[in-house]
């Protein structure tokens, strides 16, 4: 039992290194969402055939879609 009070400050490291990594994580990933985002709406106006363009737009109506929804 006396071992258990030593752990803390190495057990509390470990929480904030993972609680770190986590939140440097979500950043990536919300920004490469940003930058899919981004490519998306660019190919949806500036595709050269309207089916592209089409299918483009669909795309970016899912992407936006699914991120409004949770």
């Amino acid at each position: 039992m006396s071992a258990l009070p030593s752990a803390l400050p190495e057990l509390a490291r470990a929480a904030a290194t993972l609680t770190a990594a986590t939140t440097i994580l979500t950043a990536v990933a919300a920004l490469l969402y940003g930058v899919v985002l981004a490519v998306v709406a660019l190919a949806s106006v500036l595709a050269r055939t309207s089916e592209l363009r089409g299918d483009a737009r669909k795309t970016l109506e899912i992407l936006v879609r699914k991120r409004r929804s949770g």
